[in-house]
């Protein structure tokens, strides 16, 4: 192993990474009480929404640190340990989530019996669609992601103790365990928290759709992370613009992923013209929602595609800020696309809109918060990484 592997020392992150956290937490909290007191059912999307968003970056950042170990990938080692941090999101999931098992019945119109009742659809998905499975599914899910996260990111920080080998074939195949995992798992938690809130629709491919943009924005935090780590001398110093270009060509790779599977569903869907199907899409196209559907066409993949077509923009760390924030920003139009044409209340009460912002701001308060924790706890640099050396010598 290279000396300077030990060497290296990891810089205490200022502490307003923490209070700003936690500053967002509070104040995303308490507009979102106000708005439970003004409009119950648009509380719940929206606090719906803010938990998408923790799972596509949580979950995300999991299945990069499991791909890099799989992939056997060099460059990004130096790196990992920032996408471990957002990863450690994943245990907080469960708790997160549980005030919504509690308003099961205010979000999805399958949970009620007598709607059941008169409805063939409903009956025919009823084996799957029912309260008691949905919340085991909700606990089996995140009790695999908890178990999957705890196993990797326990033996990559005691690697740095041990310089133990073996540990990274032992991770190496967890990976390769939780990969097909996670893609079963992902696709059971969109389909249940997102495209069952209109249990008629139904899509192939929307597990695939949720996790172009759950690597978009798992990936989009930690190239945003790790520039602002890289400009402020947090990394190691022989951590150069190559390895941000590989970040900035793996953010390109996913848009385009991600543009695809989005026009790949909505032509399938088009040209089958089955009102059992097109009426997803018809409820997108009506009203405000024609202007969010074509602003998330420009915002969602115009932009970012524009920005990073070129070889400098995916090395410059200015670009790639403002690329993967804008990423981050489009997918909450993406979630909140996917999520809040079923809201179905009439509300005059112009304060009710705070809460659109209120759950994102709190989400991200909450990753602020778990990166500033996890950052404490661990080196930045995974010291004890076989491949570590390989990686900081990474060049194009």
């Amino acid at each position: 192993m290279s000396e300077v592997n030990y060497d290296y020392k990891t810089k205490e992150l200022p502490k307003s990474v923490f209070t700003t956290g936690i500053a967002l937490l509070i104040i995303g909290t308490v507009f979102g009480v106000i708005g439970l007191y003004l409009d119950t059912q648009r509380f719940l999307l929206n606090y719906l929404l803010a938990f998408a968003l923790l799972i596509s970056v949580g979950v995300g950042a999991l299945f990069l640190v499991t791909l890099e170990y799989v992939a056997g990938a060099d460059w990004s080692v130096p790196i990992r340990r920032v996408t471990e941090f957002f990863s450690s999101t994943v245990p907080y999931l469960l708790i997160i989530g549980i005030p919504l098992l509690f308003n099961i019945g205010s979000l999805f119109h399958w949970s009620h019996p007598e709607a059941v009742a008169e409805d063939k659809i409903l009956q025919s998905k009823a084996p799957y669609l029912n309260t008691t499975f949905f919340i085991i599914r909700f606990f089996v899910v995140g009790l695999l992601w908890t178990l999957f996260w705890f196993l990797i990111t326990r033996n990559s920080r005691k690697q740095d103790i041990t310089k133990d080998q073996v540990l990274t074939k032992i991770n190496i195949r967890y990976s390769a365990i939780f990969i097909p995992v996670f893609a079963i798992t992902i696709s059971v938690a969109s389909i249940d928290w997102i495209m069952s809130l209109d249990p008629h629709w139904f899509s192939t491919i929307f597990g695939v759709y949720f996790f172009a943009g759950t690597v978009l924005a798992s990936l989009s935090a930690v190239t945003y992370a790790v520039v602002k780590l890289f400009e402020n001398g947090y990394l190691h110093p022989k951590i150069t613009k190559d390895h941000l270009y590989s970040l900035g060509a793996l953010l390109f790779a996913f848009i385009n992923f991600w543009g695809y599977i989005a026009f790949s569903q909505y032509m399938l869907i088009w040209y089958a013209n089955l009102p059992e199907e097109t009426f997803w899409y018809l409820n997108r196209w009506e009203g405000m929602w024609i202007y969010v559907s074509l602003i998330l066409i420009i915002v969602h993949f115009v932009v970012p595609y524009s920005v990073l077509l070129s070889q400098p923009a995916k090395m410059d760390p200015k670009r790639l800020k403002f690329a993967a924030l804008w990423i981050i920003f489009a997918h909450l139009i993406d979630l909140y696309w996917l999520i809040m044409p079923n809201y179905h209340a009439e509300n005059s009460n112009p304060w009710v809109y705070l809460l659109e912002f209120a759950f994102p701001m709190a989400a991200i308060g909450v990753l602020c918060i778990v990166f500033y924790l996890s950052y404490k706890k661990s080196n930045l640099l995974p010291l004890g990484d076989p491949k570590l050396e390989r990686g900081l010598k990474f060049k194009l």
